[in-house]
């Protein structure tokens, strides 16, 4: 008996409507991710914004020896102020001279709405004494010691604000050096990248607060023009 030939089953056409759906789906997909690229160039122009402030002081006032700034891909922008000019060998108490400067630069930052986390570093040379019974201690005393200070005297929202200290853990350069050493001496004022609620939230409170500028100006000049 003969095998009869199976025909193959062909495909059956795409509905018009999946065709439609499919565009719509990718149009969508690059519709977020152009929003989300433009949402991270602005939170990054943000921040570049924020260093070119904190540069211009201090070029103005000669401070690149106190005080230098960086950005990074990971944390954010990050402010470090050398430990020689804030604090006594083994002590987590400001300097009054050092709180004026920090005073200028940190009122820098308060308009923006950025998480804040201040990171404490000492070098490797151990240290014991009552107060302090590690590194540890003295790193995390001295970041909080700016934290209290960015909180009672320049009034930030607590909520932005974090500290920590990591004692010798995290140099910025390996060696054994008083060079070396001073530059591991620091604290780490970490000024952290909006995420895009945060940048949307902030920019609509710009919004807003240009809105009621504009009124304002508004009640202030029909006065004056009905004279």
């Amino acid at each position: 008996m003969a095998l009869q030939k199976v025909e193959e089953a062909k495909p059956l056409p795409t509905p018009p409507w999946m065709t439609s759906y499919g565009d719509l789906v990718t149009q969508l997909l690059v519709f977020f991710v152009m929003l989300f690229a433009l949402s991270a160039a602005a939170t990054e122009d943000q921040l570049k914004k924020i260093k070119e402030r904190i540069d211009g002081y201090v070029v103005q006032h000669s401070l690149s020896s106190f005080v230098s700034t960086q950005m990074s891909q990971k944390e954010g922008l990050i402010i470090t102020f050398s430990e020689k000019y804030m604090f006594d060998p083994g002590k987590a108490e400001i300097y009054p001279e050092a709180k004026t400067i920090i005073r200028d630069i940190m009122t820098l930052l308060l308009d923006d709405p950025n998480r804040i986390t201040i990171e404490g570093h000492t070098d490797n040379t151990p240290i014991r004494t009552a107060q302090f019974p590690s590194n540890w201690e003295l790193s995390t005393a001295r970041s909080t010691s700016l934290l209290r200070f960015m909180l009672e005297d320049l009034s930030f929202a607590p909520k932005r604000l974090t500290a920590a200290g990591y004692g010798e853990y995290h140099p910025v350069v390996e060696g054994n050096t008083p060079e070396t050493r001073a530059k591991n001496r620091r604290v780490d004022v970490v000024v952290k990248r909006l995420d895009i609620e945060e940048m949307k939230a902030w920019n609509a409170g710009l919004s807003a607060a240009a809105k009621q500028a504009v009124t304002r100006g508004i009640v202030e000049v029909k006065p004056q023009t009905l004279q």
